[in-house]
């Protein structure tokens, strides 16, 4: 009330900075949704030529209703956000009206003069709470027209995103993880791009949640009071899904910012009268095509348990069907995570997510980054 002393009330509560932060994530996540939908259908439409029990396990999963569900929630968050970003719009005005009445309330020269002034600030905060009620029915017709009937769905989601944007960020990664793993099988460039997105959601994912105490308590209590409960194993696989997600990527980066490093420098030297933007080409042509170079000689690399598993199979499609059992436990879970609570699901999803962590990711991360590097080291 100190802000407002003068008038005695704020007209037009309201922060446009979190509405701003808010719009932009709603923003953002409907941009993921979009491409992870088209990217869905098109796998599902262009799969047929990879067969095995995989394989149909990884079609039924990604369903012709997946693609349609993930284009509904795309479309609602798009349309929140452009209504959201409309009603930032209107408060940053009432906001600044507001100031300019406080302004004038506390310079008034005369009773008449300070009730005149609170007059029109009532009336503005009148306006400002029926336009607050305009936007809130228009986000819940928009909800109910767009969303999928489906109950549980589309409020998963949201809720995902907005009370735990971590475990968001984690299961978009996987997602689009298993979508790349099955791209890469008949296009590696295309199914690199899309695992290069889903390791930098990895990454996203990994600091968001290090950064939350929520999620870094049931770890603390389990180091320090041996407290290793569902949700001690829960944080504790979640992290390792993280950062086994993220070490490709960072591996793949990080030889090409070497590369590229070592290509400015050596133009510079070559051409010391040559400006830094002569530097700055090189390094960044080097630095795009030894990550991308990189990347895909990191795709070729099995996973070694799979490999010595297989060591006496020399057929490719077994392989590639066996290759992609991890990447689709890891949709499925994530997939899962987006129901309805559950906690005999959560745990089995745990547990099969651990042994995805130790059998596939682990193993795969720890290979790939050999890979990238002997690429790095000089």
């Amino acid at each position: 009330m100190a802000d407002h002393a003068a008038l005695g009330f704020d007209p037009a509560p309201g922060d446009p900075a979190a509405v701003l932060a808010l719009t932009k994530k709603l923003g953002a996540s409907a941009q993921s949704l979009g491409e992870a939908a088209r990217v869905v259908k098109d796998l599902v439409s262009h799969s047929s030529q990879w067969q095995g029990e995989a394989a149909t396990a990884f079609r039924a999963s990604l369903s012709q209703e997946l693609p349609r569900y993930l284009g509904a929630a795309h479309t609602s968050l798009a349309e929140a956000a452009r209504r959201l970003t409309g009603w930032h719009d209107t408060l940053v005005a009432h906001r600044a009206l507001a100031a300019r009445y406080e302004s004038q309330a506390a310079a008034a020269k005369t009773e008449q003069a300070l009730s005149d002034t609170r007059r029109l600030a009532r009336e503005l905060a009148t306006e400002h709470a029926a336009a607050a009620r305009r936007v809130a029915r228009t986000l819940n017709t928009a909800t109910d027209r767009l969303a999928p009937k489906e109950p549980g769905l589309l409020s998963s989601i949201w809720h995902k995103i907005a009370e735990d944007p971590g475990d968001a960020l984690s299961n978009a990664s996987a997602i689009l993880g298993a979508i790349g793993a099955g791209v890469a099988l008949f296009c590696p460039p295309a199914g690199l791009a899309v695992m290069l997105v889903a390791g930098g959601l990895s990454l996203a994912a990994l600091t968001t949640h290090l950064a939350d105490p929520k999620f870094r308590k049931p770890l603390l209590d389990g180091a320090t009071k041996g407290e290793f409960d569902a949700d001690f194993w829960k944080s504790g696989v979640t992290l390792l899904g993280d950062a086994a997600g993220t070490v490709p990527g960072v591996a793949a980066v990080a030889s090409g910012a070497k590369a590229g490093t070592l290509a400015a420098r050596a133009a510079l030297t070559a051409a010391p009268e040559a400006s830094a933007l002569t530097g700055l080409s090189a390094g960044t042509t080097s630095f795009r095509s030894t990550t991308w170079s990189t990347g895909l000689a990191m795709q070729e690399v099995d996973n070694p348990l799979t490999t010595w598993a297989l060591r006496s199979t020399t057929n490719r499609t077994v392989r590639n069907s066996v290759n992609m059992a991890g990447p689709t436990a890891g949709l499925g879970t994530a997939l899962l995570d987006y129901g309805p609570d559950n906690d005999t699901i959560e745990h089995a999803a745990t547990a099969t997510d651990g042994a995805r962590g130790v059998l596939d990711d682990g193993p795969s991360a720890f290979a790939k980054s050999k890979r990238a590097w002997s690429v790095i080291r000089p």
